[in-house]
């Protein structure tokens, strides 16, 4: 009978655990990591981009985006879409092509793999004869023209993928009827390029290397029409009214050619290079007409090689307008959105869309001046390397309004056209909460972006530079031009690797969403308290120099020097504006710090020590020194890559007679340590019905004397009972590397007397782990063993106030192991031994919220950890049971692990790469994934295909609710959120 009961219940909880918990990988945000292709579809105004990993990702509007990966591990060199199919082809550098398919399943469409095919030569034949170089898919949607290397043209039927052989085009078709001077005088080389002609899809234009073009007869099997060019070719370009061929060079140069002249013609019309003779080895062209205006020409490359060879442009000509857009990576391909009808004479560009290495870029071709526009996907996360990320969840309405009114500021650069690649329909629901991710990067830069849908988009940049003197005066532009200078260039994109000064670098961001309050932490001991203000000011920062080693003798910083700050007032734009400045000296790295908008407290942490700062008088409250007598490394700094090898040999010496002596300890008395084990373990699991690990290692004490002890990995502010069970009172504690807790009770002064009272503080209690095992996290339970709130969270009603009346409990979170104490007396009560035999080490913890999928009232509070190892694991609070696992992050990615975040909801971002994040969920109730669906072209009218109207589109996909929209407000979780309270008490 009591079998059958716990039978029972292990069901129950194992059925509430699926109500709680579920993992996925839902989102991934950013731009792709190398890539290596672009394709776009005119029918379907689809985007698609692959990349060298062998990935393919189609992009529509906003929240329509597919993926899928290929078998193989190759790049992705070439995209073409079906036209007037949803469907399109990939050609991976391994030779082989591949079918896809946009298939619709349960109300969305599903980027699907249909065939592969390898297209293989006769026996015997070279590896180049096959060796495939262009793609064109004709349109009608059965025929894909394939040229290679060899210099054939190659048939094959679509969706089969078979080669019709009697439609193949070889290159002595090619040479037949070809005067004997121009045959003889020029070998044959691979096929460059295909167009179809825009009038008659019978006839394909194919253009040679070596500069022969030859429109081809795709019914009568036989040449139309040559052009005998004596350039090698990179590309050519057939005009919408079928009256001019455009072939472009290696020289940099542009060709001419009639194409309802002669069957046979020698020489171009017109020869130009745009940019003089010496030239950048690669160009290609694409020549636009538009109806009673001058023709649009835009072309890649061709830039003077002597004065320009490290650029990469792309040039658009259009009447006496002249412009080369200069990237900060290399250009990968590029495409000429235009939104004319396919049967009018002329095209109508709107938009360039440039595929750069590095990021994604849009250019309005309609707007005077030629703007960018705006990307509201594919953003360039790492336009300066990412240091460290923040998530906010549930965003006051009134905190978010002001953060976009602050970067609309910022974006008047931008243009105002609407997203051109705007194909499909997003059937996601709209967000229930505004979430923010904050990331921190290099060159001192903090980005806000979006983060409660599918699409991550940037809403404001804050940066410190303007605080300190550097090199670079931010007013100088190495870009500026003056009006005759020739190339006309013009820098385009977001990209930016280089840092002018590395010490800018933030490490550490605090965001109070209730008062609006920010603390970033950079790479140089400088930590910045700044506050939102709604219009332009100038003004100076109050600067304070916090000394850590408290003039300790004995220690000297080999470190980098600190920045200066500027002393005269600072213009600061409207959006987060800086007014107090703390200076750690030494100036290492901040490793941890925290802020408390209630009490207008800042508490920060480096290798060396831990302080508290009053940020309303804006002055030092105390500091602490954590630095231990052999933290030498410590004094270091992180730009110093120096050790010293003579103390890495001796902690390795050191290691090897400790494990010595510890088997041969345990060969003495060996069975005597298994059963106090077995012992323990039976004891543990009786009193507090640990679900434990089936092996475990028993956790090494670490050493004192290994270095960086003082390490300041935690803060945590908290109202809590520390000095005795009757009075509770403000406290901020303190984990260090080296398995210490500092316990710190401060005296605040009431509010009406806040100005006239210093706040004081005072040590009470210490805490020194046994394994000394670095402590990663702090957590204060009430006496219903809930976290305590937020600041300010309770003050306004927003949350339960904590229980007072009740023991509160203190959960120390270290890399080995979780720590239960009683408060105030700090007595063990119980902890969890996470360490497993296979060296599991905890990287990152935090409290989230898990709601049941069945019942919406039911939500509880657990301990999500990540590991060394790369896996996800839930712990229960306060009974420290191990509640699900799941495996999430791949081992060997330590830049991933470190860059690991988790939300209050249960989901999490990580660096899948430098530039892409990964979004995953662990919870049932907070699932983000897109969902959408594409509809197939139209029917054909007069032979041609009809593109959907866009007014049609566009209000179908108003039908789907967004996530800028006020109807977001009825998709807010039902707990009380502060909508419109202040941001700050004072105002």
């Amino acid at each position: 009978m009591k079998r059958f009961l716990r039978s029972g219940h292990d069901s129950v909880r194992e059925r509430l655990k699926r109500d709680l918990f579920q993992f996925n990988k839902t989102v991934e945000h950013g731009f792709p990591h190398q890539p290596s292709a672009l394709g776009f579809s005119d029918s379907l105004r689809l985007m698609a981009i692959g990349t060298r990993s062998g990935a393919i990702k189609v992009y529509g509007c906003p929240g329509v985006e597919f993926m899928n990966l290929h078998e193989q591990n190759n790049a992705v060199i070439k995209i073409s879409f079906v036209p007037n199919q949803c469907q399109l082809i990939t050609l991976l550098d391994d030779n082989s092509l591949h079918l896809w398919s946009l298939r619709q399943q349960d109300g969305g469409s599903e980027l699907l793999e249909e065939k592969k095919f390898t297209l293989r030569g006769p026996p015997g034949a070279p590896p180049s004869v096959t060796q495939i170089k262009v793609l064109l898919a004709h349109s009608s949607g059965e025929r894909l023209f394939v040229g290679t290397e060899g210099g054939s043209v190659f048939t094959l039927a679509l969706p089969s993928l078979q080669v019709l052989e009697e439609k193949t085009v070889g290159h002595d078709m090619a040479l037949q009827g070809l005067p004997d001077e121009y045959s003889d005088r020029r070998p044959f080389e691979s096929v460059e390029a295909l167009q179809e002609h825009p009038k008659n899809p019978d006839q394909i234009l194919i253009g040679y290397s070596r500069g022969l073009m030859m429109v081809w007869d795709v019914r009568a099997g036989r040449s139309a029409q040559r052009f005998l060019g004596t350039q090698q070719l990179e590309n050519i370009y057939w005009c919408r009214d079928a009256q001019q061929i455009i072939s472009c060079h290696n020289d940099g140069g542009y060709s001419q050619w009639e194409a309802s002249g002669e069957h046979i013609q020698q020489s171009p019309m017109e020869n130009k290079v745009p940019y003089g003779k010496k030239i950048k080895d690669h160009c290609r062209h694409k020549w636009l007409h538009v109806f009673f205006r001058s023709p649009y020409i835009v072309f890649q490359g061709g830039m003077p090689m002597a004065s320009y060879g490290d650029r990469h442009s792309i040039s658009v000509v259009h009447g006496s307008q002249q412009t080369a857009f200069d990237f900060t990576s290399r250009v990968i391909d590029h495409v000429v959105i235009c939104n004319s009808d396919p049967t009018a004479d002329y095209d109508d560009p709107r938009a360039l869309l440039v595929l750069a290495e590095e990021e994604l870029v849009a250019i309005d071709l309609q707007t005077p001046g030629w703007p960018v526009i705006q990307c509201p996907y594919l953003v360039s996360l790492h336009c300066s390397a990412i240091t460290c990320s923040y998530h906010i969840s549930s965003i006051p309405l009134k905190l978010w309004e002001r953060i976009i009114t602050a970067g609309k500021k910022q974006n008047t650069q931008y243009s105002s056209m609407p997203w051109p690649v705007d194909g499909g329909v997003n059937l996601a629901e709209a967000p229930r909460q505004r979430d923010l991710l904050l990331t921190g990067h290099e060159d001192g830069t903090v980005r806000f972006w979006d983060a409660s849908g599918i699409c991550l988009q940037l809403m404001y940049k804050m940066s410190s530079v303007g605080v300190f003197q550097t090199d670079m005066d931010p007013n100088e532009n190495l870009n500026s031009q003056g009006e005759e200078d020739w190339p006309p260039l013009r820098k385009v994109g977001s990209f930016d690797p280089y840092s002018d000064d590395p010490r800018l670098g933030i490490q550490k961001i605090y965001l109070c969403k209730y008062s609006g309050y920010l603390s970033v932490g950079g790479t140089a001991g400088q930590v910045l308290v700044l506050e939102l203000n709604d219009e332009a000011s100038q003004h100076a920062v109050d600067h304070t120099l916090v000394d850590l080693l408290q003039e300790q003798e004995g220690y000297r910083w080999k470190g980098h020097e600190r920045l200066n700050a500027r002393q005269d007032p600072v213009r600061f734009p409207p959006g987060f504006q800086p007014f107090a400045l703390v200076q750690c000296q030494p100036p290492a790295a901040v490793t941890s710090l925290v802020l408390h908008s209630e009490w207008r407290l800042l508490a920060l942490g480096t290798s060396h020590g831990f302080g508290v700062y009053d940020f309303q008088r804006k002055c030092q409250v105390m500091v602490k020194c954590t630095l231990h007598a052999s933290d030498q490394l410590a004094l270091e700094g992180p730009l110093s890559r120096v050790k010293s090898l003579k103390k890495s040999l001796r902690q390795s010496f050191r290691r090897i007679r400790r494990s010595q002596v510890n088997k041969r300890r345990d060969g003495a008395v060996g069975c005597v340590f298994q059963v106090q084990e077995a012992n323990a373990r039976l004891e543990q699991e009786a009193l507090h019905e640990m679900e434990l690990a089936p092996v475990q290692r028993k956790i090494e004490a670490r050493s004192a004397e290994d270095s960086f002890t003082g390490f300041v990995r935690t803060l945590y502010f908290a109202d809590t009972f520390i000095r005795d069970s009757i009075r509770h009172s403000p406290s901020l504690w303190a984990g260090t590397n080296g398995g210490t807790v500092y316990a710190f009770s401060l005296r605040v002064p009431p509010t009406e007397r806040r100005m006239e009272e210093a706040v004081s503080a005072s040590q009470i209690k210490e805490i020194q782990l046994m394994h000394r095992a670095p402590v990663v996290g702090i957590l204060i339970l009430d006496g219903h063993s809930v976290p305590l709130p937020e600041p300010l969270e309770a003050a306004h009603d927003l949350s339960k106030s904590p229980d007072m009346q009740g023991s509160h409990q203190l959960l120390v979170i270290s890399e080995e192991q979780f720590k239960v104490f009683t408060l105030p007396k700090v007595s063990s009560k119980l902890k969890l031994k996470l360490t497993a035999t296979e060296g599991c080490r905890v990287r990152k913890a935090a409290v989230c919220t898990f709601g049941s999928c069945r019942a919406e009232d039911h939500t509880e509070n657990h301990l999500t950890v990540l590991t060394n190892l790369g896996d996800i694991q839930v712990v229960s609070l306060p009974h420290l049971k191990p509640q699900v696992r799941y495996d999430c992050i791949r081992r060997e990615d330590v830049s991933g692990i470190a860059s690991c975040v988790f939300t209050k909801s249960g989901q999490g971002f990580y660096l899948i790469s430098p530039s892409e994040m990964e979004r995953f969920s662990l919870s049932t109730c907070w699932l983000i994934a897109p969902r959408c669906k594409v509809d197939p072209p139209e029917p054909s009218v007069n032979g041609r295909p009809r593109r959907g109207d866009s007014t049609e589109r566009q209000s179908e996909r108003s039908r789907v609710p967004s996530r800028s929209d006020s109807s977001t407000d009825a998709h807010r979780p039902l707990r009380q959120v502060m909508e419109h309270a202040l941001l700050n008490d004072e105002h």
